[in-house]
């Protein structure tokens, strides 16, 4: 149960933030909005405000912003077929740069709730070497062997330089005043490092998590860029690709891990929805956007009906594509 509503909330986090932001580009342009529906398939409430229909669905896994002239002519100058280049570019890309926003926001709340690891001694091991030599809960380590530390890492870093087991000299911030404790380091056959017996304290503090945060993203940033590259290049094989099926075998992996790892992976996902829909491919945005810039050199050459007819079976292509991984997904999981 507990999976199916995690699976339910990852779906919103993928698909509400990005078709809210073609329905807020679009608005700011002046498009004319049919209808914005949250979730597919059969209805269950509607409410009409405005030029727009609002629309709540059986099956949240997905939703869309029905545009007007959208895959159709249409004479509307509010139509989206009838909008200047920039604005419908501008539309089209509002999706995955929400996503991208989405993404950065869920990381900042990951690393909140973990936390960053500080050069603060949260505590200190009961007969420790670091124990011995008076290190205490509070104080804040500012130098190991004279090389400054600003974060936890470093301090672990600069134990661990040393296998031989000679002493160290660990200088801290003890209520304002900096103190020298020699410690004698021991080697942990567990961790595979030499240490003292010290814990760091943890920060959530929100701004600093805000800049983790942001780098973290950055970092699947790149890591999606690689995946995309090896998928192309052939290095990844049908295995590695997951769909729906295997969305909710991986939802329920990382719940069973924590909550810090389920948000971890919404925000991949999220970032892995951007670049997919940012593919030159019919029926997704890049497809869409493509299509705009070749429309205006070619001028009329292109009709309406002739572009929503290529995304259409660009559509078909994707359904039969999605049927395929999903199949996949199910021969995995009882393979």
């Amino acid at each position: 149960m507990l999976t199916a509503i995690l699976t339910i909330i990852l779906f919103c986090i993928m698909i509400i933030p990005h078709e809210l932001g073609h329905f807020v580009v679009a608005k700011l342009v002046g498009v004319q909005v049919n209808e914005f529906s949250m979730g597919m398939g059969p209805l269950l409430f509607q409410k009409q405000k405005g030029e727009t229909l609002y629309s709540v669905r059986l099956l949240p896994i997905g939703g869309y912003c029905a545009m007007e002239g959208e895959n159709e002519e249409s004479g509307n100058p509010r139509a989206f077929n009838n909008k200047k280049v920039w604005q419908k570019i501008a539309v089209l890309l509002a999706g995955a740069v929400m996503n991208v926003i989405t993404a950065l926001l869920v990381m900042i709340i990951a690393v909140t709730v973990s936390g960053i690891p500080t050069n603060t001694l949260d505590s200190v091991v009961k007969n420790s070497p670091a124990e011995a030599a008076g290190l205490r809960a509070g104080d804040r380590v500012v130098a190991v062997n004279k090389v400054k530390t600003s974060g936890w890492m470093e301090v672990v870093q600069e134990i661990d330089r040393d296998k031989s087991g000679k002493e160290i000299r660990i200088t801290v911030d003890r209520d304002g005043k900096k103190q020298d404790c020699t410690v004698q380091p021991e080697y942990s056959k567990k961790e595979k490092r030499m240490m003292v017996g010290i814990a760091c304290r943890q920060s959530h503090n929100i701004f600093t998590c805000g800049r983790y945060g942001a780098a973290a993203t950055w970092n699947l940033n790149k890591l999606m860029l690689k995946s995309l590259k090896m998928l192309f290049t052939g290095q990844m094989s049908r295995n590695d690709l997951a769909g729906p099926v295997g969305m909710v075998s991986l939802v329920n992996q990382t719940a069973t891990a924590g909550a810090v790892p389920y948000l971890y992976l919404a925000a991949l996902i999220c970032l892995n929805l951007a670049y997919v829909n940012l593919l030159p491919f019919p029926a997704l945005d890049g497809g869409r956007i493509i299509f705009v810039m070749i429309r205006k050199i070619t001028g009329n050459m292109i009709s309406d009906d002739m572009e929503g007819k290529v995304h259409l079976a660009g559509m078909f292509l994707l359904i039969t594509f999605a049927v395929f991984i999903t199949w996949n997904d199910i021969m995995r999981l009882f393979g």
